[in-house]
């Protein structure tokens, strides 16, 4: 690590506005990069890119550290490329939130309800009890069929068709509708054969067609061209020793040990497949337009994705807060996103408007209306918990405390 961070650091100061015009301070908008940086100083994550916006301007557009050459299985003597805003990432389960949003999006155009079985869909997915399984029950998590079979290994877990096989060969784990569970990576392939087959191509070219192309982006898709693999950062496995108990809890939900599931994500391989789960890949800003696309009701730079009301109804909540049995963690879901809490949450208490989703390990990106903001946090350390997750809930208190809340009518997209 650099003596001096900002070595590392790489930005534009002519893409972040003043701060006094969108009601923030200079002391306020230094605080929340100097936590960043504190972050960053950490040891656990070799890259990290961060966006904040405020009223639809860039407040913060950064990057600091490397990424390549510079993680901790990377020889010392291994050229150390420094990170950029511009830089892409891996966004693991964060890709959950832009899938749930293809899937509203049918639902915007009649070709589908929430309250459709799977099984109207994809006939042969409903065996073995999964018949009653309805979409609403994949985005919310309720469906019953959190893990991977044990079976899949590598190879099956990059092979959409043959993860979906598995999934129609199982049987669910839960009762279906009666328990949340994180699903994290099985429902993504049954959402992305329901996209297949409702609309004719598969959820790639759909993502493409309906947001990545409108909006401009260059990255925002699950995997990336052939000659887009050099510029994704690659992924480290950092911090203590990753305990028994805790890789095999990661092998029971993706079918692989944490250091393998890791590994799996700097594979090309990997960088090519259709994970709708897993491997969307993306920058921070590109993550974060999407957040404000959202935020403005579903439209961005005079582009309409989506209509105020598909918005409105993807992050109503689906429950109350509720300990999940996959994390054992206390979850608010909406059908399909990660929502703020009175109580616990993602988002520290007394943060019950924001709504976006969590990706393994520290990726964070969300919204929240009553502040107008919209926060991207990228990263490329792979951490088990230790000291580090201090810093980085101090940095969503930090922006929380910063940023206050707006006028009850500035908003676009009402609060749940």
């Amino acid at each position: 690590m650099p003596k001096d961070p900002s070595e590392v650091t790489r930005y534009d100061p002519t893409q972040e506005t003043t701060p006094n015009e969108v009601g923030l301070t200079q002391d306020g908008v230094d605080a929340i990069w100097n936590k960043v940086t504190d972050l960053y100083r950490t040891g656990i994550h070799p890259a990290i890119s961060f966006v904040l916006r405020r009223h639809g301007k860039v407040v913060l557009k950064r990057s600091i550290g490397h990424t390549t050459g510079n993680g901790p299985s990377d020889s010392p003597l291994a050229e150390k490329i420094v990170a950029s805003p511009g830089t892409p990432y891996c966004t693991y389960s964060a890709s959950k939130a832009i899938t749930a949003m293809l899937i509203h999006l049918l639902v915007e155009r009649h070709k589908i309800r929430l309250a459709d079985y799977v099984s109207d869909h994809i006939p042969e997915f409903g065996v073995h009890g999964k018949h009653t399984i309805t979409i609403h029950d994949l985005l919310s998590h309720r469906a019953g069929f959190p893990a991977m079979p044990k079976e899949v290994d590598w190879d099956t877990l990059l092979n959409f068709d043959a993860c979906l096989r598995f999934i129609f060969d199982s049987k669910p784990k839960y009762p279906v509708g009666k328990r949340i569970a994180y699903h994290t990576l099985t429902s993504g392939y049954v959402l992305g054969e329901i996209v297949r087959r409702v609309a004719g191509k598969d959820i790639r070219e759909f993502l493409r067609e309906t947001i990545q192309e409108p909006l401009g982006f260059k990255y925002f898709n699950f995997g990336v061209r052939d000659e887009c693999i050099p510029d994704v950062a690659d992924n480290y496995v950092t911090g203590v020793p990753i305990p028994r108990f805790l890789s095999s809890l990661t092998k029971q939900a993706t079918g692989l040990d944490w250091h393998s599931y890791v590994a799996i994500t700097n594979d090309e391989k990997f960088l090519r497949a259709i994970i709708p789960s897993g491997n969307l890949i993306a920058t921070a800003d590109e993550m974060s337009r999407f957040y404000q696309m959202l935020l403005n009701g579903g439209e961005l730079d005079g582009k309409r994705i989506f209509k105020p009301e598909t918005v409105r109804q993807a992050i109503i909540s689906a429950s109350e807060t509720m300990l999940d049995g996959t994390t054992y963690l206390p979850v608010r879901y909406s059908e399909g996103f990660m929502l703020g809490s009175k109580s616990f949450s993602l988002y520290l208490p007394y943060y019950k408007e924001a709504f976006g989703h969590w990706g393994f390990v520290g990726i964070f990106c969300w919204a929240d209306p009553t502040r107008d903001i919209v926060v991207s946090l990228m990263n490329s350390g792979k951490a088990y918990l230790g000291l580090y997750v201090l810093t980085h809930f101090r940095l969503v208190g930090l922006i929380k405390k910063h940023c206050p809340k707006v006028k009850e009518g500035y908003r676009a997209v009402p609060a749940q």
